[in-house]
């Protein structure tokens, strides 16, 4: 089941992985409480001239997390649980 959220959160930390070094949220403040990731897929969307960074990640409690990020910007876009 997924659940639409679009809600602004705060990314307390971050990592970096492969060769590349790429940037990924570590952990989300979420409705006052921290949620933090295993691992992620990040993806480039391009619309237009302009960039997106979305990343799915899966957190410690079961559910993935769909992330957008908009420059400083982080927004929750939904999650998908376990069936």
């Amino acid at each position: 089941m997924t659940n639409t959220i679009n809600s602004p959160v705060n990314v307390n930390a971050y990592y970096f992985a492969g060769r590349e070094m790429k940037t990924f949220p570590r952990e989300i403040e979420y409705k006052g409480e921290a949620v933090t990731f295993r691992n992620g897929l990040r993806y480039l969307v391009h619309r237009g001239n302009r960039a997106v960074h979305l990343f799915d990640m899966s957190a410690h409690d079961g559910q993935t997390y769909r992330l957008r990020q908009n420059g400083n910007k982080w927004t929750l876009l939904g999650t998908k649980g376990v069936c």
